[in-house]
């Protein structure tokens, strides 16, 4: 993955929205994303984000815009799905992202023609990118597992195979949906202080967990190994992920096979797939602390060491229902940056295929990168659960607010309350962002409380100024 034409920072687009300071969509980004008109029974079909408008992949089948195999890929990209277009490959993605950037430049023959095709975003509603068949967690974050660890295994918070191995578990996929749907509070079993029978019931410690998703691409045959040099071949892009935890679910029930109703009932991303060739201005080397052991040599390359990390920088918000009708903002409840992981995403794709399991792709699996979480401070942590400080309440506090404390632990998720994850780019520079300012919210049908969730996903790849 190299930088290349696409990513030159002068590069302009007609599209003026496109140019404006702080957009988060530029000429230089071009994700991807299944979207229709709101409202609408049009089909989903795939799109690329440009300014404050999208480019209908579909709409272009009439125009003789492309070289023939990047024509391939574009009749791909207009269907229900991008399975078949993610599997092509990163070669068939890398030649049609060279062909919309040619398109959509300012200086574009073909721009008149392309008025026609674009689609307002704010007019827009959006499906999963991608029909999920599989999916896994991986534990990427040696100072998320720490902290974890320590609220779990006081004398022991790091178990000694961390260091070694990409620590991973399979998740289910019936549950994963796009930021913007709805679900309700989960119901499960929690053992309150100092009981000692469990009881049955909506959850009242509901939290978040900023994650950032690995979408796949080309496959590999079962029996088959991927080696590590080849292994970011296979994926596609990244995407924002939020695992919804339940914590007290998950702390009666997580030993000894980890955590079960306490994280099935929903897992949303964002629409967009930023692709992996977006990201090469973003790269970073890999190093291992030189007290921790160095990755066996399976999990080692010279390419991994050169430029095996991204740096992109994440954000968290909180804003409550009162703050909103108040006029007040969103209030910062943490930060981090994903070249913070302790594994690389090539790590993690070379270690899930070690012993031949086969990434179908055909149905686009997805690992879910888990936790990117800074080693600075404590409350730079992923989840509402870690703020030793308790961030949300001084938060809610510091604008007037007060929660209801009865029966609800003032750092999980309250009634009406947004989590926003934000963009934050080194440089003053512009971002690619993988999100869209969708609204998530818990209908009441199984909170006795009457609450309600609400979540509000952005996400942008900090590291390289856009000028």
């Amino acid at each position: 993955m190299t930088v290349n034409e696409t990513h030159d920072p002068s590069l302009r687009s007609w599209i003026d929205s496109a140019n404006l300071p702080g957009c988060d969509f530029p000429i230089q980004n071009l994700p991807f994303a299944e979207f229709r008109r709101a409202g609408s029974d049009e089909p989903y079909r795939g799109g690329v984000a440009i300014g404050d408008r999208i480019l209908d992949l579909a709409a272009l089948r009439s125009r003789s815009l492309f070289e023939p195999s990047a024509q391939d890929a574009r009749a791909a990209c207009s269907e229900p799905t991008l399975n078949r277009f993610m599997s092509m490959g990163r070669d068939a993605a890398s030649r049609l992202r060279g062909c919309l950037s040619a398109a959509l430049r300012s200086e574009a023959a073909c721009a008149a023609t392309l008025q026609a095709d674009l689609v307002a975003q704010a007019d827009a509603e959006f499906a999963l990118p991608a029909s999920i068949g599989d999916y896994t967690d991986f534990y990427s974050s040696i100072h998320h597992a720490t902290t974890v660890g320590r609220q779990l295994r006081p004398d022991n918070p790091l178990l000694p195979n961390y260091r070694w191995i990409p620590i991973a578990y399979h998740g289910r996929s019936s549950s994963i949906g796009v930021s913007g749907q709805q679900f309700h509070r989960p119901v499960g079993q929690r053992l309150p202080k100092g009981a000692l029978t469990p009881v049955f019931g909506p959850s009242r410690r509901l939290d978040f967990e900023l994650e950032v998703g690995i979408f796949i691409g080309a496959g590999n045959a079962i029996g088959t190994a991927i080696p590590i040099q080849d292994a970011e071949r296979h994926v596609f892009g990244l995407c924002l992920l939020n695992d919804w935890s339940a914590r007290d679910f998950q702390g009666w029930e997580y030993q000894p096979l980890g955590p079960f109703l306490g994280k099935n009932f929903a897992t949303t991303v964002s629409p967009w797939i930023v692709t992996m060739d977006a990201l090469a201005p973003f790269r970073l080397p890999f190093a291992r602390p030189s007290a921790d052991p160095q990755p066996l040599p399976y999990l080692d390359s010279p390419a991994v060491r050169a430029a095996g990390v991204l740096d992109m920088h994440l954000e968290v918000a909180l804003q409550s229902a009162h703050m909103r009708a108040h006029g007040l903002p969103p209030q910062r409840l943490a930060a981090s940056n994903f070249r913070h992981a302790y594994w690389t995403i090539a790590q993690m794709v070379t270690h899930h295929a070690g012993n031949g399991c086969n990434l179908r792709i055909r149905v686009a699996d997805r690992s879910a990168e888990g936790t990117a979480v800074s080693s600075n401070l404590g409350k730079n942590s992923r989840c509402v659960a870690l703020e030793p400080e308790n961030a949300a309440r001084q938060i809610l506090g510091k604008h007037g607010f007060r929660r209801r404390q009865q029966n609800h632990r003032p750092h999980s998720l309250a009634a009406g309350e947004e989590r926003v994850a934000h963009r934050l780019v080194k440089g003053g520079g512009r971002g690619l962002r993988a999100g869209q300012k969708l609204v998530e919210r818990g209908v009441d049908g199984l909170d006795a409380r009457g609450e309600e969730l609400i979540q509000v996903e952005r996400l942008d790849w900090g590291g390289h100024k856009f000028i």
